[in-house]
Order: C-alpha cells, then sequence, then structure tokens
C-alpha cells in the first residue's frame, strides 16, 4: 500500500463495487482498503477477487482510523442511512447516484455536510467521458458559438427482459423506468454543458410485452435559463445507445459512445464517435476528433480523494447530484401532468420545505 493515496472503504460489494474497484486500480491518489457488505458470501467473494480485506460490521469499517472516506454502492434507500452512520464517523461520503432514493432524503444526504464537517459527492460519472468534456471545453472557448439547441438518447433492451422478481419492474422503485434510470445520466450531462435549468416537460408510455408496471419509454425537452432547448429521449426496449449531439450558432458535435463498453472505459473510445462539425458548410467539413484514452471510473475516485485530503467541494458535489435527481422528479411529475411544463424551482423549493416541516415536527 502505498502512504501517498488516501484510503478508503467501499460498502455494498456488488456489480458496481467491481467496477468502481478496477477504477481504482488505475488511480495514484486513491486506495479501497476495506470492504463491506451485510452478505458474508459477497464479502467472501469480493475478498477473494480483489484482495481487499473485509469485515463483518459497518462499524469495523467506520472505527478504522486509517480510512478517510467511504464509497457507497448500495442500493438507493440505503444512501441515506449509511452516509449518515459514515458522516457521524467522521469519514467524507461518495455515493453512487442518485443522491438517495427521494429528492428529501437527498437534501438530507447534503446536509450531513454542515451537520458534521465532512463532504458528500455524488458519482455521476457520464459527464466525465471525454467526448463530453470535449464538448463542454469547446462551447467554454466559444468554439461552437452561443449554444441553442441540445439532444441525446440513453437506451436499452432492459424491459424486454425484466421479471416479477426484478426491482426495475415495479413502478415504486424505478419510477419511470428508463427515465429515473438511463435519463437521468444525461439530465447531469445537459446541465453540465447547458448550465442551470429552469423548466422541464415530458411524456411517457409503455410498450414492452411483458407487462412490466414501469413506463418504458420516454422523451423530455429542458429549457435552460440561456433560453437554450434540450431534448433527452429514453427507451426501454431497443438495442443499446447514448449519444449527445450539441449545437452552437457557430458548428456543432456529436459524441456516441459504444454502450457494450460502459463498464470498461479504458477501451470504450476504440468504438466511440465524436466530431465537430463547423461553418455552414456542412457536412463536408465534418472533422472527427480524437478522444485518446481515459476512464471516467478513475477520475471521479480522483476527484474523490482530492475532496478526502483537502476538504473542498468538488465538481461532483452533493448539490449537482440534487440538481439531477430534481429534473428527474420534475419530469416525472410532467408525465403525471399529461406533459405540461414543470418549473424546476418548483420541485426543489417544495422538497426543502417538506423537509423542514418534518424537521420541525420531529423537533
Amino acid at each position: 500500500m502505498s502512504d501517498s493515496k488516501i484510503k478508503v472503504g467501499i460498502i455494498g460489494l456488488g456489480r458496481w463495487a467491481r467496477v468502481l474497484t478496477r477504477g481504482s486500480r488505475q488511480s495514484s491518489k486513491i486506495e479501497i482498503v476495506k470492504g463491506y457488505s451485510r452478505s458474508a458470501e459477497k464479502r467472501a467473494a469480493f475478498q477473494a477477487e480483489y484482495g481487499v480485506p473485509s469485515v463483518d460490521s459497518l462499524d469495523a469499517l467506520l472505527s478504522d482510523p486509517e480510512i478517510k472516506g467511504v464509497i457507497l454502492t448500495v442500493p438507493n434507500e440505503q444512501h441515506l442511512p449509511v452516509a449518515e452512520a459514515a458522516a457521524k464517523a467522521g469519514k467524507h461520503i461518495y455515493t453512487e447516484k442518485p443522491i438517495a432514493n427521494t429528492l428529501e432524503n437527498g437534501i438530507r444526504l447534503e446536509a450531513l455536510q454542515e451537520q458534521y464537517g465532512v463532504r458528500a459527492m455524488v458519482g455521476h460519472s457520464a459527464r466525465l467521458l471525454r467526448g463530453a468534456r470535449m464538448m463542454k471545453d469547446a462551447i467554454d472557448s466559444g468554439e461552437l458559438g452561443t449554444l441553442s439547441f441540445m439532444e441525446s438518447n440513453f437506451s436499452n433492451e432492459r424491459a424486454l427482459e425484466l421479471t416479477p422478481d426484478t426491482w426495475r419492474w415495479y413502478r415504486d422503485k424505478a419510477p419511470g423506468g428508463p427515465l429515473s434510470q438511463l435519463a437521468t445520466h444525461l439530465f447531469d450531462s445537459l446541465y453540465m454543458l447547458g448550465g442551470e435549468i429552469e423548466e422541464v416537460s415530458s411524456i411517457a408510455s409503455k410498450l414492452s410485452p411483458v407487462g412490466a408496471e414501469v413506463d418504458d419509454q420516454s422523451m423530455t425537452t429542458l429549457r435552460f435559463k440561456s433560453g437554450a432547448l434540450g431534448y433527452v429521449g429514453s427507451c426501454w426496449t431497443s438495442p443499446g445507445i447514448y449519444f449527445i449531439r450539441v449545437y452552437g450558432q457557430k458548428g456543432l458535435m456529436h459524441f456516441e459512445l459504444d454502450f457494450g463498453r460502459w463498464d470498461d472505459p479504458d477501451t470504450v473510445h476504440e468504438t466511440s464517435t465524436l466530431y465537430i462539425q463547423r461553418g455552414k458548410d456542412g457536412y463536408g467539413k465534418r472533422e472527427v476528433l480524437d478522444m485518446g484514452k481515459s476512464n471516467m471510473f478513475t477520475d471521479e475516485l480522483d476527484m474523490f480523494a482530492d475532496m478526502c485530503r483537502t476538504g473542498n467541494k468538488v465538481e461532483l458535489e452533493a448539490a449537482n447530484g440534487l440538481v439531477a435527481l430534481a429534473i428527474v422528479n420534475a419530469a416525472l411529475a410532467s408525465v403525471e401532468r399529461n406533459g405540461q411544463c414543470v418549473k424546476l424551482s418548483e420541485i426543489l423549493d417544495g422538497a426543502r420545505a417538506r423537509v423542514a416541516a418534518e424537521d420541525q415536527s420531529a423537533a
């Protein structure tokens, strides 16, 4: 072990813990030194595969003074209680997206920072994809001119495979289906690219023949404070795709990810596409750009290490995670209102008021 690396623990030892642990192996800043799961079988399997010692209680992990932060890959409804236990132990918090199972619990998780003097970040790693970052650079530098419009889609065939023994079957577990499970990645990425979002409109439908409760198609439009517009589509009944296209007054850029390599970002650039089309001469001057090798999971873990080391805010701070979840909630509210526009401030202010009322009632 390197003394120069920030030592962290990981709680929840399923598939995503493996993805992040592989990402941590490429980092010069962070090291996962202990793991915990309520399942003895998962603890043993994780330790055998990665050589990371596992402990048989949450307290055993949180009481380790070497551990400066914890990575949470537990189910959404456990984000807040486990984060609160970590904060009470003085550990910084990284939680997978969404920030919590409800916006109200996300607000409570964000508040742990001030209450216990720790920092929290949310793993919206998709905004760290190299193609998305190169788009951001082109927007910020003025290369594309004034941003006017964005369109995006994240889809796969999940709804064709659902059965009643899977949690995604149920409306209360996966509200909106792909809207809450896939489109959330794009909501955060478009927020990163386009800035503050004022209102949201969404419609949804159900086309899968398997009979699940959840909707499996969604179309969402976003109105940004700048006046720019955005579209996010998500489908659970088609082959996997992930793309973002941004339109500026001087040019456009298109980024398309090989969805089949989502869990292996070291190789995703080999079969993904990024191009820029400048000016009005059109397709003939379209230029394919080299994204180079990158790893969004290593990048976000490096960010977590910096947060643990300095105690400073980072780009993926809890406040950004709240915005992403609020956009999901606004889209779901719009679906219930037959596509009516919903102001993001209505969703956030309403959730904060409910939290304040509940806290006052409990006092």
